[in-house]
C-alpha cells in the first residue's frame, strides 16, 4: 500500500519515495541497465580472451568488473552510474577495434598455405588447392596442387552441410562441379595457429583469422566422413543456371584473393562458414536475411522453402537421400571419389 500524509486540513497526499528508492525503481525498469550489463560482460570477456599478454588477461578482466561494481555502489545518481559504465565499455571497445588480423603467424600445417586464383578471361588457375593425405584426423601429410578451370564448362554448385552434434548448427561448404567430373570445394573456417583449438566462445572475439580453404573433395569431405567421429555430411545440389553458378564461383575466388591481401577476423556470428557466403556479395545482391543463417543447421529447410534445392520430395526424404557418409566411406581414396558420393543425390544425373 502506498504511504499517505494527512495535513492539518484533513487532506491526504501521497508521500514521495526517498531518492534512493526512486533510483532503484528507475534502474530496475530501464532497458539501458540490461544492455549495459551485457556490454559489461562482453567487455570483461574481450579483455580475458583478446589481451595479447597472457598474464594480464584475467587481472584486467576481474579489475574491469570490480571497477564497474564500484561505480554502481559509489557513484551518485542513476545517470552518472549509466554514463560511467557506458564510458568504460566504450574504452574497451575502442581498444578492441585496434586489434589487427595478420597472415603472418605460426599456423597449423593444414592452413599455413593460402590459396589464390589468377583469372584471365574464362580461364581460372587456382593455386595451392589442398589435398591432404590422411591416416587419422590428426595424422596427415599436407599436399597442394594448381589447376586451371574453364568457366565455360562450369556445371553446378552443391552445398555440403556437416553436423557434429547439435541440430541447430552445421559446418557448410560449397563445391563447384565442372564438365569432366572436376570439382573444387571451398571451406570457410577459423585459421588456427599451432597448438590452438577452435572454441565457439573464442570465436565471438578476435582469436582467429578468417580463411577460405580451396581443396579437393577427397580432402575436405573425406576428413569429415571417414576420419572424424560423429560427423554426418549431406550434399545438396543447388538450383541455378550456369551463369548464376559462374557468378557464385567468382565471388568465392575474389573473396579468397582479397583475404590473401587483406586478412580479416573470423567471427562465429558475422564472419563464419555460412554468413560469409552472403556477405561476400554486394549488399544489393544478397539473399534476404533469415534467422536460419545463424542457426545454420536449418539451412536446408531455408533453401527448400526458397526453391533453391530439389522440392519434388518431402524435405525429410530428400535429406535422407542426400546423406553421403556411407558412400564416402565406401569410396575411400578412389580417384573418382566425387562421382561416387554423388550417386543417388536428387538433382544430380549419373
Amino acid at each position: 500500500m502506498s504511504a499517505e500524509v494527512i495535513d492539518s486540513t484533513g487532506d491526504s497526499r501521497r508521500a514521495e519515495a526517498p531518492p534512493r528508492r526512486r533510483t532503484c525503481r528507475f534502474l530496475a525498469s530501464s532497458p539501458l541497465v540490461f544492455l549495459l550489463l551485457l556490454a559489461t560482460l562482453w567487455a570483461a570477456a574481450a579483455l580475458h580472451f583478446d589481451v595479447r599478454v597472457s598474464w594480464l588477461r584475467t587481472p584486467l578482466a576481474v579489475g574491469y568488473l570490480l571497477a564497474v561494481l564500484a561505480v554502481w555502489i559509489l557513484a551518485k545518481g542513476p545517470w552518472k552510474k549509466l554514463g560511467l559504465t557506458a564510458a568504460g565499455f566504450a574504452l574497451v571497445l575502442a581498444w578492441w577495434f585496434t586489434l589487427q588480423p595478420s597472415n603472418n603467424r605460426d599456423w597449423q600445417p593444414d592452413v599455413a598455405v593460402l590459396a589464390f586464383a589468377d583469372i584471365v578471361g574464362n580461364n581460372v588457375t587456382v593455386h595451392n588447392i589442398r589435398n591432404c593425405d590422411y591416416r587419422t584426423e590428426t595424422d596427415f601429410d599436407v599436399r597442394h596442387y594448381d589447376k586451371t578451370f574453364d568457366l565455360d564448362h562450369i556445371l553446378a554448385a552443391e552445398l555440403y552441410m556437416v553436423y557434429w552434434g547439435s541440430p541447430y548448427m552445421a559446418h557448410t561448404m560449397m563445391s563447384f562441379e565442372f564438365e569432366g567430373g572436376d570439382c573444387l570445394c571451398f571451406s570457410i573456417e577459423a585459421r588456427k595457429e599451432k597448438g590452438e583449438g577452435y572454441s565457439a566462445v573464442k570465436g565471438l572475439f578476435r582469436q582467429f583469422e578468417l580463411v577460405y580453404i580451396a581443396a579437393d573433395e577427397r580432402d575436405l569431405i573425406r576428413l569429415r566422413t571417414n576420419y572424424r567421429q560423429g560427423e554426418e555430411a549431406y550434399l545438396f545440389r543447388l538450383n541455378g543456371s550456369p551463369a548464376q553458378v559462374r557468378t557464385l564461383f567468382l565471388d568465392y575466388l575474389n573473396r579468397m584473393n582479397s583475404l590473401r591481401q587483406r586478412p580479416e577476423w573470423y567471427s562465429a556470428l558475422t564472419h563464419n562458414c555460412t554468413t560469409s557466403i552472403r556477405t561476400q556479395r554486394a549488399a544489393a545482391d544478397r539473399a534476404p536475411w533469415d534467422w536460419r543463417m545463424l542457426a545454420n543447421g536449418y539451412s536446408d529447410e531455408l533453401l527448400y522453402e526458397r526453391g533453391m534445392i530439389a522440392t519434388n520430395l518431402p524435405l525429410a526424404e530428400l535429406k535422407e537421400l542426400c546423406h553421403i557418409n556411407a558412400r564416402a566411406r565406401a569410396a575411400g581414396q578412389a580417384a573418382d571419389f566425387s562421382r561416387l558420393i554423388r550417386q543417388g543425390v536428387p538433382g544430380i544425373k549419373p
